[in-house]
């Protein structure tokens, strides 16, 4: 009886910590990784199939420490003449017209203000990294989403790979 007990032991350990590991992985992709934002902005639309360059929303990005949300400006050139019909673009349209921002849920949190990490946007893109080294294939995502834990680690392996320096003030400011 003891001889059947230990391996249906192992079996239930195992069988434990696959269902924990599959339960984390569908907790992370449905609750954690896309925020509910106030306006569904699909990016495979604009950076997809217009094959709009990041840069062109997300204008500071070469410039400063943040990307930073567009201006709504940059989306009204567009949307005050083209799909006006549709839902999300009408919301877009009512948060112009009474002068309100949008109140957008960020989706890359890892770096904050109260953090010791000083990671800037800027040397990464004068460096040449594709924004979906960090972002994921934000051209083929209807909501974006966080791909990447963005942890130390994650950063140091990349640095390593692409000969940039590892010492810790380059990061830790």
């Amino acid at each position: 009886m003891k001889d059947k007990l230990i391996p249906l032991a192992i079996i239930g350990h195992f069988v434990s910590f696959v269902a924990i590991v599959v339960l984390l992985a569908w907790y992370w992709q449905n609750y954690l990784a896309k925020p509910e934002q106030p306006i569904q902005f699909p990016h495979n639309v604009h950076a997809g199939n217009l094959n709009l360059d990041c840069q062109f929303c997300h204008q500071y990005a070469d410039k400063g420490r943040f990307a930073t949300v567009p201006a709504m400006k940059i989306c009204m050139d567009c949307h005050q003449t083209t799909a006006t019909d549709r839902p999300e673009v009408q919301k877009l349209i009512k948060y112009w017209e009474n002068k309100e921002p949008i109140p957008w849920v960020k989706v890359h949190t890892r770096f904050r203000k109260n953090s010791n990490v000083g990671f800037r946007h800027k040397p990464h893109i004068r460096a040449g990294v594709d924004c979906a080294v960090c972002h994921g294939q934000v051209e083929m995502m209807t909501t974006a989403r966080m791909t990447r834990t963005m942890d130390m680690g994650f950063c140091v392996q990349c640095h390593r790979a692409n000969q940039a320096p590892t010492d810790c003030w380059t990061c830790h400011q």
